[in-house]
């Protein structure tokens, strides 16, 4: 499974909400396999992954329409988390991750994001670090 650096913490606050059925359908799809299965293996990519294949923002091969907002916030997890495109045990980085996390480096990275306050995503990392 790809995933780009920004998904890593969408696919921890995901809760069933998205741009349409396809995507939710995708989403839940993937979510379900990093949550229960310890073993998942992941490749960390800097491009679009299989999240994005079923986004309606994704215009392309590696394209998306909101490119510079993503590319940022991808930025950001490679910065505070040293994430490098590799393959991942996912339980294992979303467990370094999470242990670095503060509810201020999760603003940083996720407050311009149109799904920080709709997908609850704020209180599910504040819940965490609580």
């Amino acid at each position: 499974m790809k995933l780009r650096p920004h998904h890593l913490l969408c696919t921890q606050s995901f809760t069933g909400k998205g741009y349409n059925n396809i995507f939710v359908e995708n989403m839940t799809k993937i979510t379900d396999e990093l949550r229960n299965s310890p073993t998942v293996e992941i490749e960390v990519v800097y491009y679009t992954d299989d999240i994005c294949v079923c986004c309606p923002h994704k215009i392309g091969e590696n394209v998306c329409d909101q490119n510079e907002k993503v590319r940022v916030m991808d930025e950001k997890i490679v910065n505070y988390f040293d994430v490098k495109q590799a393959r991942y045990n996912y339980k294992n980085l979303i467990d370094k991750i999470n242990a670095a996390l503060t509810l201020e480096i999760i603003d940083d990275i996720c407050g311009k994001c149109s799904w920080y306050k709709i997908s609850n995503c704020y209180e599910c990392f504040k819940r965490d670090n609580e």
